[in-house]
């Protein structure tokens, strides 16, 4: 076992956090209170490579391992969780999908635009019935010999009004169930694609979150990914890799309280003391230094267990789950020892809390993660690797 970060990790690590702390820090509450999407702070995100860090440098991409996402993740989501979602999908989802299961043309035509930050994509599986039990795909994909025929409708699609590109998930062979479904690469230029207006959430506020329809969308037959009848494993695949990064930025969320409410318990004095010198604070602060250490040691577990080439599946959900409960709770806690400041914009906590809440549920659930779980340990695989 080797806990200590290489030299290439500890750098990107600091590049991430210094770009939170000056190019995303500022704004970011105005940005999220009126729902502004961060332009300019993801023009500069996809300029320094954090939109394609995964990406073979033959596609313009940065040629990182998973663990060096999950430090910048972790970074960016102390600061501005809007910005990392998009970072997210971007990167775990739709670049990751496109290089790991693509041609070699949809590879060379679509990765160099993604890892730039020239397109932004969008992962398109949830439908208004078919979140959680994502078998059931309504959106309908009717082979026409040299093209696919697209009609049905996505919802809760992160990216939705600023991608350039779709990866769809929609059902060519109802009678094969999960095994007819495919995936198409759809660009949003395509005659019949339709975005609806933007979700106003509780929390991720300056992320586009979108309803979006599709009318017979005519999509070439080059456009779809993997054999006929890949795309729903092409999608629980995806999000398998994805489920690392929601946990690396609900590790973020977690970690952000903690350090703002680190801060503030030393500035601020009751009853004559810092207040974290009262026990009720100091014992709120090591229970969440010590869960969020224990989810930090899972999230980075899971990323290296998918960069040495090792099944991931269980430990993925693992740490999504845990480290999306560390969130919620210790974000909580934040704003708890912050007291009636905590409940105010002015100092990010109250943000942090409505934030954390999503990680729980986007990317699949918790109780999702626990179903992940206990198929993989009822069925006898072992959680650690042999």
């Amino acid at each position: 076992m080797n806990f200590h970060l290489s030299e290439e990790h500890l750098a990107v690590q600091a590049a991430a956090r210094d770009f939170a702390q000056k190019e995303l820090k500022p704004g970011v509450i105005e940005r999220d209170s009126k729902m502004e999407y961060p332009y300019e702070q993801i023009k500069k995100m996809g300029e320094l490579g954090f939109l394609g860090m995964m990406v073979s440098p033959e596609y313009g991409g940065g040629g990182m391992d998973s663990l060096s996402y999950v430090l910048a993740m972790e970074e960016i989501s102390k600061i501005d969780n809007s910005c990392s979602v998009i970072m997210s999908v971007n990167n775990s989802l739709v670049c990751w999908g496109i290089e790991t299961f693509g041609s070699a043309e949809q590879k060379a035509k679509y990765l160099p635009k993604l890892a730039s930050g020239e397109w932004i994509g969008s992962f398109c599986l949830s439908e208004p019935e078919a979140g959680s039990d994502a078998t059931h795909q309504r959106t309908t994909a009717v082979d026409m010999g040299d093209h696919y025929l697209l009609n049905g409708t996505k919802n809760w699609i992160t990216n939705g009004g600023t991608s350039k590109l779709h990866l769809v998930m929609a059902q060519t062979h109802p009678e094969k169930g999960s095994k007819g479904i495919n995936c198409l690469i759809v660009e949003t230029s395509m005659p019949g694609v339709a975005v609806g207006a933007k979700e106003d959430k509780l929390g991720i506020r300056s992320s586009d979150t979108h309803t979006i329809m599709y009318t017979d969308v005519k999509v070439p037959k080059e456009n779809r990914i993997g054999e006929d009848g890949f795309g729903f494993k092409f999608a629980m695949k995806s999000l398998a890799g994805g489920r690392i990064g929601i946990a690396a930025q609900a590790l973020g969320i977690a970690g952000g309280a903690y350090e703002l409410a680190l801060e503030y318990s030393k500035q601020r004095t009751a009853f004559g003391k810092p207040i974290n010198q009262h026990q009720a604070v100091a014992f709120k602060l090591a229970d969440m230094a010590t869960e969020i250490e224990a989810a930090k040691l899972m999230v980075y577990r899971a990323a290296w267990l998918k960069d040495q080439g090792l099944d991931y599946s269980a430990a993925s959900a693992m740490a999504k789950l845990y480290a999306s409960e560390v969130a919620m709770r210790h974000s909580v806690e934040a704003v708890q020892v912050h007291g009636g400041y905590g409940f105010v914009k002015e100092y990010h906590v109250e943000r942090l809390m409505r934030d954390a809440k999503i990680t729980q549920i986007y990317e699949g659930t918790s109780e999702v993660q626990r179903i992940v779980i206990s198929r993989e340990v009822t069925g006898g695989k072992p959680y650690l690797p042999v």
